[in-house]
């Protein structure tokens, strides 16, 4: 289970994945198998490791292949749920958030103001109601024990304060604004490599591309995807975090997956941002689009929450319908003209909704609780449901415990809330450090190292699409440590690159020169 010489333990690469993998199907047994490598999955292999057990943790494609890499790239503090009454997973968010802002993450969440302006579509009423819900989710995070040095605290704007963070906006009618706190992530898919990075270095064998074709209690029939190989891994118990792809390994497990569409638009047709913004969905009062500036020229703006039927694809399509409706909402509070044309990029994600519904089918999937299950079929197989991103760490928490228990295994208590994630940091050790602040922002303390790569190689210093700032290096370091196999994994995963097919296109050659060093 030893790196590559000269790696660091919790460095992934081609070759170690193919020991590993060898180890595997030659017979080795682990206790716990873990199926599928988003934010839940890794999170476990990580929980399991550092409790001292021997993990394995496959998918089909990659890290943050599914789910977690459409995400709106929040840490949310659950004020959403607070205004549904769902009290449990509204302080569950905000203790989850302030675990990964001071703890776990915070090289990678920090904090980000967002503005609600009061346009003439907000009445009084819904003004006052939305400031009582900032309000209350600055309780919220009190009593989660978040500092407010972390999130400092919401506050009314004047007219001029709201114009000047958000130029943009229209400026007839406008009486203010609502500034309230929250975290945002970096990047979604960074964050699933650093768990599954941090679970590698606490001994986890980290497998992509490889497909669980079948799962038992005590492990899985799996294929290598680069080979064609298939062989069976030998596991003390199983657990199935494969999120809306749930019921493909494990009968019973109903879900109702929901979509989330996000737009990409260039910085520059929004102006100078300098927060974020909840803008009303008109007729619905509990309801925002969020526009989230990403400090790398790009600006998403998102989400909706529509129900899917069928099959579930592995890369879901955003349909044209949900586009219109986001530059809608958009155009009711901005000045700028935004037609189809400033789309560069647009995503979207299935969230694994637990199906709470009647058995007709009806009912809205943003109604639906976002509360996670934990689920033990009569195999022995634990699957873990639901939930969200920002509380990726307690769901894997819970799956484990579980299938510990389910099994019988000795194990000792988690301890993932004071595990620090590869790369973090203190604030001030990361302000210390030499490389780019951008850089520091993505890597954390690996920072240095990615930009040595650049200053001993100019090349590899340079960006590899105009107007984007990821560099050659950063590529060349996804190959090396951050187990990227192929151009897709270097490109949609790993930098982002891919979110404007434009950039892919232009960083292409780039790409498939880092996979050749």
């Amino acid at each position: 289970m030893s790196p590559s010489r000269g790696s660091a333990p919790s460095s992934l690469n081609a070759a170690r994945r193919s020991r590993e993998l060898r180890q595997l199907a030659d017979g080795a047994r682990v206790d716990v198998l873990v199926v599928g490598l988003g934010a839940t999955g890794a999170g476990a292999a990580l929980d399991a490791a550092s409790r001292g057990l021997t993990v394995a943790a496959v998918d089909a494609h990659d890290l943050a292949f599914g789910t977690s890499r459409w995400s709106s790239k929040l840490i949310h503090g659950g004020l959403r749920y607070l205004a549904t009454g769902q009290l449990d997973v509204a302080h569950e968010s905000a203790v989850e958030r302030g675990v990964l802002m001071e703890r776990t993450a915070p090289h990678l969440v920090r904090a980000q103001p967002f503005v609600l302006p009061l346009t003439p579509l907000v009445s009084r009423g819904q003004a006052a109601l939305a400031w009582a819900g900032f309000r209350a989710g600055d309780v919220l995070r009190a009593s989660a024990r978040t500092s407010r040095a972390t999130l400092p605290a919401p506050r009314t704007l004047s007219r001029v304060e709201t114009r000047h963070m958000v130029p943009a906006l229209r400026p007839g009618g406008l009486r203010g604004g609502l500034l309230s706190w929250d975290g945002q992530l970096t990047d979604d898919a960074r964050l699933v490599t650093a768990i599954a990075r941090t679970a590698a270095a606490h001994g986890a064998r980290i497998l992509t591309r490889t497909r669980a074709q079948s799962l038992s209690g005590s492990g899985a029939r799996v294929r290598d995807e680069l080979t064609g190989e298939e062989f069976d891994i030998r596991a003390r118990t199983v657990i199935n975090a494969t999120g809306v792809w749930a019921g493909d390994l494990v009968g019973d497990v109903r879900l109702r997956p929901s979509r989330g569409t996000h737009l990409v638009l260039r910085a520059e047709e929004l102006g100078s941002l300098t927060a974020g913004m909840h803008i009303p969905i008109p007729g619905e009062p509990n309801r925002f689009v969020l526009v989230l500036p990403q400090g790398d020229g790009r600006v998403y703006v998102g989400l909706t929450d529509e129900p899917v039927d069928g099959d579930i694809p592995d890369v879901p399509e955003a349909p044209e319908t949900d586009i219109g409706f986001l530059l809608d909402v958009l155009g009711s509070a901005l000045d700028v003209p935004l037609n189809r044309d400033a789309v560069v990029g647009a995503f979207a994600g299935l969230r694994p909704l637990l199906n709470t519904t009647t058995a007709t089918g009806t009912g809205r999937t943003a109604d639906i609780s976002r509360k996670h299950a934990v689920l033990t079929s009569p195999e022995g197989v634990t699957t873990i449901v639901g939930g969200k991103l920002t509380t990726y760490r307690r769901m894997a928490q819970d799956a484990v415990d579980a299938a510990v228990t389910a099994r019988g295994l000795t194990a000792p208590r988690s301890r993932t809330t004071s595990i620090p994630l590869v790369g973090a940091a203190s604030p001030a050790t990361l302000g210390t450090l030499a490389a780019p602040r951008r850089l520091v922002r993505r890597y954390g303390a690996e920072a240095p190292a990615v930009h040595e790569l650049g200053l001993t190689d100019p090349l590899l210093a340079q960006p590899v699409v105009p107007g984007h700032p990821v560099t050659g290096a950063e590529l060349l370091w996804a190959v090396r440590h951050e187990g990227a196999l192929d151009e897709s994994d270097i490109l949609d995963r790993r930098t982002r690159i891919g979110l404007v097919p434009h950039d892919r296109q232009a960083a292409g050659e780039a790409a498939r020169a880092a996979l050749a060093r």
